[in-house]
């Protein structure tokens, strides 16, 4: 028989060797030693019925297919390998920490992201988005109508691409997709990111279970496919009751029961509180299980010196998120496909991502606020003019489309923003309630914005853009307006300050009534 030299030099062979003596002896012990010549492992034997291969036309026979296929393993096909059940145990058990546990973490991620609809709802999000509860159940009835739609193409995809290429991909897309949700603004891109939610989701199960098919037996992925959907519980149940015991209140009450020795020595704990107080005092102003009382709950909502932030944030974010909402409408509109118009806003998620590192990392670098958000606006302000008045928006799709992509490659200031109100509000009270009126007023935002692109002004929006260019021009002014808010305040403070006496600066750190950022003491970042 003719067969290839490299691979299968030595297997046909041995096929026709493996008749009488394994069948007549189906369980020989040997001592074995390693045959380095054919990596064959001789040890105590199974019998001859529990392997197909020991005919050795059933052997030849496949040796011939494997070899036709290009079978990735063929090379390591050997009819008259034996093992012990010893180590068969031992390689299972291998194969559930490297395959099956790995399967059950994807498995989670796809269970995540089909589930986590039931908690926004659970927060508002119909009545954020204007949606009913027929809504609702139509958007779930879209995500199984395209779930059950994706099964047998991607399983096509998936054996012509390989799982290991296909399910990475799968879960990409679909991360990918559930990050856009958070510029969910109606009806239409709800059902949008159901329906591509459903598609790139829907396939995901069966390709597991083939991917998994090349580990194991047919008696084991049972076994291990209801691991799949036993893990999701299991793992969110551990996380929640390991939080109770990974999560100390403070740097001071690591040591416990459970861990007597604590996180740290002596000397550690002290260099972990004081470096967060030197960093910011006022985090030491109340208990970490204080409750807010409505006293310093309206306190807190009465705090001027934050509004600023707050303006911000209720229009900081209103000039990029039209266009990004109406992407894939825009698209479609320039004569992309649906399949093109979804894969085209990739680009600006991956460079986003990118820019939004870079603008945190270079806020923190400078320790600057105002200027490196700043940089925000000052992308996305040309893009819009030129979107505004772009003479080729339809006749020209692939400027367009370049266009829009550089606009929504923007780098994205909130994370800045969201760190700036916490600085600002110079107490655990105020921390408290500001990182929360701050969402708020981004959520008020979003409204707005949702607002801005209507359908009497499709399909170029050049009311619309015209609106986003006064807004983005507005949101420079508030910038600049509260870097010489923070400015001036500090000035205020600090001729105040500078007018004490030793004595009596003495006296207002110890008997003052001002509290957080109202302290003379306190400086605001800007």
């Amino acid at each position: 028989m003719s067969v290839p030299a490299d691979p299968w030099k030595g297997r046909l062979d041995t096929v026709t060797e493996i008749g009488d003596s394994a069948a007549d002896s189906p369980s020989v012990q040997t001592t074995g030693e390693e045959d380095t010549s054919s990596t064959r492992v001789q040890s105590v034997g199974y019998s001859s019925s529990e392997n197909i291969f020991a005919d050795p036309e059933v052997a030849a026979h496949y040796a011939r297919l494997y070899e036709k296929a290009h079978y990735e393993c063929r090379h390591v096909f050997d009819p008259k390998l034996e093992w012990t059940p010893q180590e068969e145990r031992r390689l299972v058990r291998k194969l559930d920490r490297h395959v099956c546990l790995w399967a059950c973490i994807m498995f989670f991620a796809l269970q995540v992201d089909r589930k986590n609809l039931g908690q926004a709802v659970s927060d508002n999000m119909l009545d954020q988005l204007g949606l009913t509860t027929n809504d609702y159940n139509y958007g779930n009835t879209i995500f199984l109508i395209s779930f059950l739609l994706a099964e047998l193409p991607s399983q096509l995809v998936s054996k012509k691409l390989g799982p290991d290429r296909w399910i990475p991909t799968q879960i990409t897309l679909w991360s990918i997709v559930a990050m856009c949700q958070v510029a969910l603004t109606g009806k239409s891109t709800f059902y949008a990111t159901r329906s591509l939610l459903g598609l790139l989701e829907g396939g995901f199960i069966p390709d597991l279970v083939l991917w998994l098919s090349y580990f194991y037996t047919s008696r084991e992925l049972p076994i291990r496919l209801r691991w799949l959907f036993l893990i999701e519980g299991i793992i969110t149940l551990s996380v929640g009751i390991a939080s109770f015991f990974l999560m100390p209140a403070s740097a001071v009450q690591t040591k416990t029961w459970f861990r007597p020795k604590g996180w740290f020595t002596d000397r550690e704990v002290g260099i972990v509180v004081n470096r967060v107080l030197r960093d910011d005092p006022t985090k030491g102003d109340m208990h970490n299980r204080m409750a807010i009382t409505p006293k310093r709950l309206w306190q807190s909502l009465k705090d001027y010196d934050l509004w600023p932030i707050y303006c911000i944030g209720l229009i900081g974010y209103i000039p990029q998120s039209p266009p990004d909402t109406y992407l894939t409408l825009s698209l479609r509109s320039l004569g992309f496909s649906k399949f093109d118009a979804n894969l085209l806003t990739i680009p600006n998620t991956v460079a986003g991502i990118g820019t939004l590192l870079g603008i945190t990392w270079l806020s923190e670098h400078v320790r600057e606020r105002t200027f490196v958000s700043m940089l925000q606006p000052l992308w996305t302000l040309p893009c819009i003019i030129a979107l505004r008045y772009w003479p080729g928006a339809l006749s020209q799709p692939w400027p367009t489309y370049a266009l829009i992509t550089v606009l929504l490659s923007y780098p994205y200031c909130h994370a800045i923003v969201v760190a700036w109100a916490s600085t600002n509000s110079g107490s655990v009270r105020t921390r408290t309630i500001s990182a929360a009126v701050y969402n708020m007023m981004v959520q008020l935002g979003n409204v707005i914005s949702a607002n801005i692109y209507r359908a009497d002004d499709a399909p170029l929006y050049h009311r619309g853009n015209t609106s986003l260019m006064i807004i983005n021009f507005l949101i420079l002014g508030v910038f600049l307006s509260t870097k010489l808010y923070y400015v001036l305040r500090n000035k205020w403070k600090a001729r105040k300050w500078d007018a004490m006496t030793d004595e009596e600066k003495k006296d207002y750190i110890q008997n003052t009534k001002d509290k957080g950022n109202k302290r003379l003491d306190f400086r605001f970042v800007h």
